[in-house]
C-alpha cells in the first residue's frame, strides 16, 4: 500500500536525530515536493509529541513558524532542550541535516 505524502513526512520527523534539524526544502527535495506543501502538512500535524513539526526551519536557518501551543518560543524552547544550538536567531549550519 502506497503511503501519502503527508504519512511519509511525519515518519520522517521521528527520525531526524536529537541535536539536528532538517528544512522545509531539505524535506521538499527529499519527498519530491514542495516546501509550502510541507508546511502545510506540518500545521496539520494533530501529535507534535509523537511527529516532532519543530525540528523543521527555514533554509537559512531562520526558526520560521510554529503553529504548536506557545507558538515560536516554545519551538525555540524545544529545539534548544535536544541539543540544537541557536546562534543570532538562527539553527547553527552544524545542526541542520544535509543531503
Amino acid at each position: 500500500m502506497k503511503q501519502s505524502l503527508a504519512k511519509k513526512v511525519l515518519l520522517f520527523l521521528k527520525r531526524i536525530p536529537k541535536g539536528k534539524a532538517a528544512s522545509y526544502s531539505f524535506l521538499a527535495k527529499k519527498f519530491h515536493s514542495h516546501p509550502r506543501a510541507i508546511a502545510t502538512i506540518l500545521r496539520h500535524n494533530k501529535d507534535p509529541k509523537i511527529f516532532p513539526c519543530y525540528k523543521i526551519v527555514m533554509a537559512d536557518g531562520s526558526i520560521g513558524g510554529y503553529s504548536g501551543s506557545g507558538g515560536i518560543k516554545t519551538k525555540i524552547r524545544l529545539l534548544k532542550k535536544e541539543g540544537v544550538k541557536i546562534e543570532k536567531g538562527k539553527v547553527a549550519r552544524r545542526c541542520m541535516l544535509k543531503r
